[in-house]
């Protein structure tokens, strides 16, 4: 069942001329005569094997041997083989060849930790340092096919590890550097890594927060584990094993600076990149050197509109596929990436403002939960700082409210830098829809699919639908997509393709609206249906945070034995607001006079914080079963997992 569709409105920003001008769209287009972005549409998902070769020359992707075949489909669309034949390191593509090129001496790395520490490295310096990192890796018998994990702040030399992983050869293995030692333990047994790298510990609003202890705890748990490289970040005692655990600086210094690229095929393992189930067990996305990499610069590039020399700053965690995103992307396109170690609001709101201001940001990528999160302090965090620097905002990981949307489009960007909107996933390598330089933008909205992305949105039949909600799918393979769940092809199959024949089905909700723009509503395990009526959490949740007192809100489903389900809000407070029953009941007359009564909350629950993960999207799923007193499923990914327990209470 397919309800009416409710978000939308007028657009509010356009592309300038020079917008259309300076875009690598218009450059790509023009190099194939393709008028317009529709055509070039057609013919990407019409002709992937076209479409792909068209990206890998147009990002410059060398090869040490050419591929024969661009796709091979002869196992499936499930299974396509990429650039058969083919040999190639992205390492190779990301640092070596700029070395005989102008740029490396143009930063690569530019970094400032919380505590006011100011880094950069140039692509000739980067090389260097992934070298001797490579060699230090190959001295401790580590090489091709070996996993290594990265437990690690963001910093300089997580990208340097995890760029000298791919240089050897080796599997490149991320993980959020909030885990508990548990959450590491099930990736790297399950990975059969063998080396990781870890830190001291990082800085939290003016702390040293320790890591090497969850470290500790972790290995002794994985089996194959031989070695632990340690960086030294904050500078705190921590306990060293002999034989397994190297300091980094005392493993690195005495290595050559040069150091042999090993020789891979195309398709070779590059990455596992684990993301969270509904039950204990995390799925591992597998991902190739031609996959992931050339997804992320191709997006970055159409989307962004990155071009060499730009600085892009994503807010992200190296154990979110936004991390590696942002390495691959921003190198294979000769940008630079801004990396931030610390609380984006510490000391002060205007922190993260003034980290714009100062290394001169020009595609800046947000969560929607932090920008929910500055409002309340006003504008004056922002206003004290030059932010002309920026071309664009960008967002994953959740749905926009309007309100805030609008707040930072009119306000911080005063109407000029458009938010492109992203949606996807780890098994995507980047993006189903996004917004691009060259089309018009509503709140909220996304301009279309990406290049190649031969997305639809279909009704419980599979029947494309416009203007009402269904479920967002896939109908051509693309070169991002997952090369399967490492050791587990079945689960791959059930999560994606058991639905409809020769189908991607994502799990995410989403609609396109008369003007032809797309919105993402959440995932589709998230609806909640009220009297055969079909809710998307977004719809209410943004009702909720147009009150001034509420900064987040979100809505589950509970059972019902007439309705089927009924709503449930939680909804937090700004701080110093009274959690008083006028407020709960202004907030439901809100809801009703909006939704109408069928679809009045039986409850509305005030808490301090929602579950979330690192990228900031919150786990709707979690609230439901801890509220219910269900099975949680993997909780490792939650960066407030007190918040869980909050909610158990309320239950």
């Amino acid at each position: 069942m397919t309800e009416q569709f409710k978000f939308g409105g007028e657009i509010v920003w356009k592309p300038t001329p020079q917008h259309i001008e300076r875009a690598n769209l218009t450059v790509f287009m023009r190099a194939h005569a393709i008028k317009d972005f529709n055509e070039l549409m057609q013919k990407s998902t019409a002709d992937v094997a076209w479409f792909t070769d068209a990206v890998f020359k147009f990002l410059d992707i060398q090869f040490y041997e050419p591929y024969t075949n661009v796709v091979d489909l002869s196992d499936g669309i499930q299974f396509p083989k990429w650039c058969v034949d083919g040999k190639m390191n992205i390492v190779h593509n990301c640092v070596d060849k700029w070395q005989d090129a102008k740029n490396k001496k143009q930063n690569a790395i530019i970094f400032e930790g919380e505590e006011g520490i100011v880094k950069s490295l140039t692509y000739e310096e980067l090389y260097k340092e992934v070298n001797k990192t490579a060699n230090a890796l190959r001295s401790l018998g580590l090489g091709k096919g070996d996993a290594i994990g990265i437990f690690m702040p963001m910093v300089p030399e997580i990208v340097i590890a995890l760029l000298a992983i791919a240089k050897i050869g080796g599997i490149i293995l991320p993980l959020f550097s909030g885990y508990g030692s548990g959450a590491i333990v099930s990736r790297m047994v399950d990975a059969d890594a063998k080396a990781l790298f870890a830190a001291d510990g990082v800085f939290r609003r003016g702390k040293p927060v320790e890591m090497k202890s969850v470290a500790d705890e972790a290995a002794e748990h994985i089996p194959t584990l031989k070695h632990m490289i340690v960086l030294q970040r904050t500078g705190q005692d921590v306990k060293m094993k002999a034989g397994r655990d190297h300091w980094w600086a005392a493993l690195t210094a005495p290595q050559p600076d040069t150091a042999p690229t090993e020789i891979t095929s195309a398709e070779d393992p590059l990455m596992i990149i684990y993301t969270s189930g509904t039950t204990g067990r995390p799925k591992g996305a597998l991902h190739t050197h031609s996959g992931f990499p050339i997804k992320a610069a191709q997006d970055m590039a159409f989307g962004t509109d990155v071009h060499q020399g730009d600085v892009m700053y994503w807010m992200t965690d190296m154990g979110w596929m936004m991390g590696p995103w942002q390495v691959f992307g921003s190198l294979l396109l000769g940008a630079a990436m801004f990396l931030y170690d610390g609380a984006p609001d510490f000391p002060a709101p205007s922190r993260l403002w003034e980290l714009v201001e100062k290394h001169k940001v020009n595609q800046m990528g947000v969560s929607p939960t932090l920008i929910r999160s500055l409002i309340p302090h006003g504008d004056d965090h922002f206003k004290k700082h030059d932010l002309s620097s920026l071309t664009c905002f960008a967002s994953t990981g959740e749905p926009w409210n309007p309100d805030p949307w609008m707040w930072l489009f009119e306000k911080v960007g005063r109407g000029r830098c458009p938010i492109i909107n992203y949606s996807g996933g780890t098994e995507i390598s980047g993006g189903i829809v996004m917004g691009n330089p060259l089309m018009p933008l509503k709140p909220c909205a996304f301009s279309a699919p990406c290049p190649g992305m031969d997305a639809d949105v279909v009704d419980e039949n599979g029947n494309p639908v416009r203007n009402v909600v269904g479920e967002l799918v896939i109908k051509a393979p693309w070169i991002g997509m997952t090369r399967g769940f490492w050791k587990d092809k079945q689960r791959y199959l059930d999560t994606y393709w058991s639905r409809w024949e020769n189908v991607w089905v994502h799990g995410d909700f989403a609609a396109i609206d008369n003007d032809g723009l797309w919105y993402i509503l959440g995932r589709s395990d998230d609806t909640i249906k009220i009297a055969g009526k079909r809710l998307g959490p977004a719809e209410v949740e943004s009702i909720l945070v147009r009150h001034d007192d509420i900064v987040e809100a979100a809505a589950i489903g509970v059972p019902h034995d007439v309705k089927g389900s009924e709503l449930i809000l939680f909804a937090v407070t700004r701080p110093g607001v009274e959690r008083s029953d006028a407020l709960r009941q202004q907030l439901h007359a809100m809801v009703v006079a909006e939704m109408g009564k069928p679809l009045a909350p039986k409850a509305i629950l005030f808490v301090s914080d929602l579950p979330k993960t690192r990228n900031a999207k919150v786990m709707r799923r979690m609230i439901r079963a801890a509220y219910l007193g269900l099975e949680l499923g993997d909780t490792s990914s939650l960066v407030n997992p007190q918040a869980v327990d909050e909610v158990k209470k309320l239950g």
